[in-house]
């Protein structure tokens, strides 16, 4: 390939006209800092070729690779954007979960009640644990039992007094 000192090399006429082909790419796609980057990556192509193509008309080949530069990377981002999956953004949302102090608080009470049941009289316990644990209404613990309504309610009312007695809650009336 010879060299003609007369004819500009493509990389000065890009120095020389490097706004014009800014101007050039984003009338065709609408963003400077897209045409800006097309020209820069023109100008890196440049340099990393060992044999520069002479042209009859530097500035004319030099839109025609821009151009080209252009198509081939908007056609890319467009790809890339189509395998991004849109996420929404997460709310600004508090946990609901209790704090590990709370946790550690009910897990005390817990234990307590465990204590403070364990403790009841043996028919008393079974009355309590049927209707406060297993959710079974008084008229049937009562039944099962072979005890009176009556009872039944006496046996609540003792096991809930030890209870809050074994957690220091307030009696009632007091």
């Amino acid at each position: 390939m010879s060299c003609d000192p007369t004819k500009p090399s493509l990389l000065s006429t890009l120095v020389r006209h490097y706004d014009e082909l800014v101007d050039h790419v984003r009338r065709r796609f609408g963003d400077r800092g897209f045409a800006r980057e097309v020209v820069h990556d023109v100008c890196v192509q440049l340099l990393e070729k060992r044999d520069k193509p002479e042209a009859h008309s530097p500035l004319a080949l030099l839109r025609k690779i821009s151009h080209d530069q252009a198509v081939t990377r908007y056609r890319s981002d467009r790809r890339r954007q189509a395998w991004l999956v849109e996420r929404p953004a997460l709310p600004d949302a508090v946990s609901l979960a209790p704090a590990p102090a709370q946790q550690y608080e009910a897990a005390r009470e817990l234990d307590l009640l465990v204590e403070a049941i364990g403790q009841l009289p043996e028919r008393c316990q079974m009355a309590f644990v049927m209707h406060k644990i297993h959710d079974i209404p008084q008229a049937e613990v009562a039944l099962r039992m072979g005890i009176s309504l009556k009872t039944v309610e006496k046996h609540l009312r003792l096991g809930l007094a030890a209870c809050r007695a074994h957690l220091d809650y307030p009696q009632d009336g007091q």
